[in-house]
């Protein structure tokens, strides 16, 4: 058993005591203070037994030396040891040795050494010591527990147990009342799935919630994130992310003023100042809400929201009131996405910019559709349609198709008043390898075309052409080496002769008011003029029949098919080199417009589908613009291949 003299020793100890516990006060400023509850009544610690009992004047003469299944009482707790000093004139006593001391049936603190003092009901324990409450366990080396507060401070290293977490840091204090845990300097919360590694928390042993305040890193299940203010439900793990954090998951980042996720409903949540950043496909959005279910595979994004691509040697941005996102079959061999952005959308890119109500893009035929008044601009080209869709496969443009009174229209170069134009029911360009393979402009397809001296690049003269299809066909070195139109029509203009009706094809209409400017631009939304908007072609149907067609008559319909590319191969040579011009010019067209522009544009995000759309309704606006060349009024029918078509070295 320890001995000491006990009035200077006892004395110092007490002093050197208070003097720690009100320095660790001060650190723990922050700590709520609440008013002292002095238990009323008998206040005096009692010796309940110990097996011998004896004096040392020599050694600790104001001290009881009690040895031998020592038991103390005061207010409701007990507390027994090996040997003890019991110092009645104070009102406190030392404890050696296997020291145990119980409160109710709650609180249980073992240790190898304590030092108590019943006015100030205060216990001071050193040397591996335990404290226990409920299912909560706090191991140290130092700890004081004040009995009126109810509180135990440690400051030389502690840890806390609770179930499957743990949490340890250099300073610390419990609260066994309201059951809060205060944690500083080297924190870490750890369990099974998640750790977190902070200078200050708070945690809560009724609930297992945990607020971290300061530089914080928590990382769970591959995430890992870095915040300043937090709050983690443990039990539930779900996380309240403020003060700007971000949460990064291999090369996926999420950044926001406020963030929340919940792993058991696997629902993200993120406000104000939103910023998704994926770095290996080379995208992000911004906005100021977004959520995502990982379950269902749903999300949604609003309020100022951008969806930005810099996969590309320029940025493209794209804007809409909301972007979502639809799984169908998730989860299995089957499953399939849809993406939706809608209500003014606007895109720019410095060589690509769009305009359209929606957008979807539909990942079972890997097609993308712009709908309702999509407009499309390249440069000086604007094409319009009721609809542009572009089908990919393997990130690469399939084909791309304008549905419904297709148009291009390009200004003429050093004018403000002269337009290339081409209009058709629809236009529609097929590609291999990225590279053009062949280009149609179907039903009604007219063409204006403002010819240039190839001297001096003066203009000589208008061309104009109607044909009911246009086809050209391409090399995999993107020469042109075969066209087809029949019943083509064409008329040259000199340029000082051009009739004022003729300047204009039905439906022109050119939107430089419309389009967007720049990347700041895209939220300035600016519709049509009244009365310039598209209005939908109604789809005919087929008219019922109560007798099926004959074999004579299909054999009839065949006869007038020979007739029309017998008379073909007879048209005049003139008609011929109208189309072969136009040919070459939807050639180069098509593909830089389209195959360089589109298939850079199309990657991986929703930001890809808009900019392929964009950009592969661009090709059919170059084609449309060079689609007449002729150079003398002609009119016939006929298809015309081989050498006399093939473009002249």
């Amino acid at each position: 058993m320890r001995r000491r003299g006990i009035n200077g020793n006892h004395r110092g100890h007490r002093a050197v005591a208070a003097l720690l516990l009100c320095l660790f006060v001060l650190s723990f400023a922050q700590a709520k203070v609440k008013p002292k509850r002095r238990p009323a009544g008998d206040n005096r610690v009692y010796l309940l037994h110990a097996d011998r009992l004896h004096y040392d004047q020599r050694t600790n003469p104001n001290a009881q030396i009690a040895s031998g299944n020592v038991s103390f009482s005061h207010n409701g707790a007990r507390l027994t040891c090996d040997s003890a000093y019991y110092y009645e004139q104070t009102n406190s006593f030392e404890a050696f040795g296997h020291v145990n001391m119980r409160q109710g049936d709650t609180l249980h603190l073992v240790s190898d050494y304590a030092y108590y003092d019943g006015d100030d009901m205060m216990a001071i324990a050193r040397r591996n010591v335990v404290l226990t409450h409920r299912k909560s366990k706090l191991y140290t080396d130092s700890l004081n527990y004040d009995r009126l507060y109810n509180v135990g401070y440690f400051f030389e290293g502690g840890k806390l147990v609770d179930g499957k977490n743990t949490l340890v840091s250099d300073w610390g204090q419990y609260d066994t009342e309201v059951k809060e845990a205060v944690f500083n300097y080297n924190v870490r919360l750890s369990s099974p799935t998640y750790v977190i590694d902070t200078d200050t928390m708070y945690y809560y042993t009724n609930d297992g919630m945990a607020h971290v305040k300061g530089p914080s890193v928590i990382t769970n299940q591959g995430n890992v994130v870095h915040t300043n203010d937090a709050h983690y439900d443990t039990k539930h793990e779900r996380a309240q992310l403020y003060g700007r954090s971000e949460i990064q998951n291999g090369m996926k980042t999420i950044i926001g003023d406020s963030l929340f996720y919940d792993s058991e409903k696997k629902i993200s949540r993120g406000y104000n100042n939103v910023l998704y950043i994926d770095k290996e496909n080379k995208n992000m959005f911004k906005g100021d809400y977004g959520m995502y279910n990982e379950t269902t595979g749903y999300g949604e994004a609003t309020r100022n929201a951008v969806l930005i691509d810099y996969s590309q040697k320029d940025t493209l941005w794209v804007h809409a009131d909301s972007f979502k996102v639809y799984t169908f079959n998730i989860n299995t061999d089957s499953v399939y996405r849809k993406v939706h952005a809608f209500d003014k959308v606007r895109a720019y890119r410095k060589d690509v910019q769009a305009v359209c109500d929606s957008l979807v893009g539909d990942s079972r035929d890997s097609c993308m559709t712009m709908y309702k008044d999509p407009i499309v601009w390249q440069a000086g080209q604007q094409l319009v349609g009721e609809e542009i869709r572009v089908y990919m496969a393997d990130s690469t443009i399939k084909w791309a198709h304008v549905v419904g009174q297709a148009f291009s229209t390009q200004q003429v170069v050093g004018t403000t008043d002269k337009y290339n134009q081409l209009s058709s029911n629809e236009m529609m360009a097929y590609f291999k390898k990225g590279q053009i393979d062949w280009f149609q402009a179907v039903k009604n397809v007219c063409s204006i075309y403002y010819a240039e001296d190839e001297a001096d690049s003066t203009l000589i003269g208008m061309n104009d052409m109607q044909s009911d299809t246009m086809r050209m066909y391409f090399t995999p070195q993107r020469e042109l080496y075969k066209i087809w139109a029949p019943s083509a029509e064409a008329t040259f203009y000199p340029i000082s002769q051009i009739p004022a009706e003729k300047k204009f094809l039905k439906g022109f209409n050119w939107f430089d008011y419309v389009r967007p400017l720049n990347k700041d631009d895209i939220f300035n939304y600016r519709g049509k003029k009244k009365g310039t908007e598209l209005k939908a072609t109604p789809k005919r149907q087929l008219p019922k029949s109560k007798y099926n067609m004959g074999a004579a008559t299909v054999a009839t319909k065949k006869n007038q098919e020979a007739a029309a590319a017998d008379s073909a191969k007879n048209a005049k040579t003139t008609t011929a080199d109208v189309i072969k011009e136009a040919g070459k010019a939807v050639a180069d067209s098509v593909q830089n417009a389209v195959s360089t522009a589109v298939s850079d544009a199309i990657k991986n995000t929703a930001t890809d589908a808009i900019k392929n759309t964009a950009t592969d309704a661009i090709k059919s606006a170059s084609s449309a613009v060079d689609a007449a060349l002729p150079a003398t009024e002609n009119s016939g029918s006929g298809a015309q291949t081989g050498e006399s078509l093939k473009p002249k070295e």
